[in-house]
């Protein structure tokens, strides 16, 4: 039977994500400490994405809240889910908190009870939750000295996410989810029935590229607010940004097909981008 270590390692590794490159340069007890985390995070989004029944997803969701609770009250780790067994000991480390692991939950909860967003200061409180915590955490594991680096982090977040949202607009129909905000699809013209049906459009397009504009922008801004003083110890998300920005970019050049197929890079082109920021230290 697999170790926590190497349950949870395993689940990152075979998830092919742009984080798993950026894991790959840390010093081993951060490296361990984010490759957990990375694992919660999945476990719990793998119970929304791949449950097809709400009742039962809800009821996972609410196991996985009990498993946080009873780990951070002091029960023992044996009989807890190899995820937290692999991840609580960081905890105190890094400074990983219960209400950031139930805020990760608390976002997979809202895929169960909400399907769409009128505006864009709705959609930001979602991807709050499931990015921008995840953020956060990811940037007290890195470390860092000043303050302005968790704005940086949550900022970088929800880039990440709105980039995910713009890849995955066809799978996520495909499951009644559609998170491109409403007054967005109203501005441009674009019917819900549309997107379901997979049909392209100019008018398609010109809203994928104005989602893709914003997602840019949000890019800018977590970078201009990382301090100097944390460039070195956060390289890592920097290179998930130069990873997630290519993508972005493949998708844009593609022309937004994102309705029949879900871009991606390859190993290669992603190793090959956090190895630049690693070594050359840009983006």
């Amino acid at each position: 039977m697999p170790s926590a270590q190497d349950y949870v390692a395993q689940k990152a590794a075979a998830s092919g994500s742009s984080f798993y490159y950026a894991f790959l340069f840390l010093p081993k007890d951060r490296r361990a400490a984010i490759t957990a985390f990375y694992a919660f995070c999945r476990e719990v989004d793998d119970v929304v994405d791949e449950v097809s029944d709400p009742h039962v997803a809800a009821q996972k969701l609410a196991w996985w809240r009990n498993d946080v609770e009873q780990s951070f009250a002091g029960a023992p780790l044996a009989q807890r889910h190899p995820v937290m067994q692999a991840l609580y000991p960081h905890c105190a480390t890094y400074g990983i908190e219960k209400g950031h692991l139930l805020a990760v939950i608390q976002g997979c909860q809202m895929d169960l009870e909400q399907n769409r967003y009128w505006n864009f200061a709705s959609l930001e409180k979602y991807c709050y939750l499931v990015a921008g915590v995840v953020g956060e955490v990811i940037a007290r594991i890195l470390g860092y000295q000043n303050e302005k680096t968790i704005a940086y982090a949550h900022r970088l977040g929800l880039a990440f996410q709105l980039t995910n949202i713009i890849r995955d607009v066809g799978e996520d129909a495909q499951r009644g989810r559609i998170y491109l905000p409403v007054d967005d699809l109203e501005r441009f013209a674009v019917p819900v029935n549309e997107i379901n049906q997979g049909l392209y459009s100019e008018r398609f397009t010109a809203l994928m590229r104005f989602q893709a504009a914003r997602a840019q922008a949000i890019y800018d801004e977590a970078l201009a607010l990382l301090p100097a003083e944390d460039f070195r110890s956060q390289k890592p998300g920097l290179m998930m940004a130069a990873i997630y920005r290519d993508l972005l970019r493949e998708i844009e050049k593609g022309g937004f097909s994102v309705l029949h197929q879900r871009t991606s890079l390859t190993p290669l082109r992603k190793l090959w981008l956090a190895w630049k920021v690693q070594a050359l230290g840009r983006l």
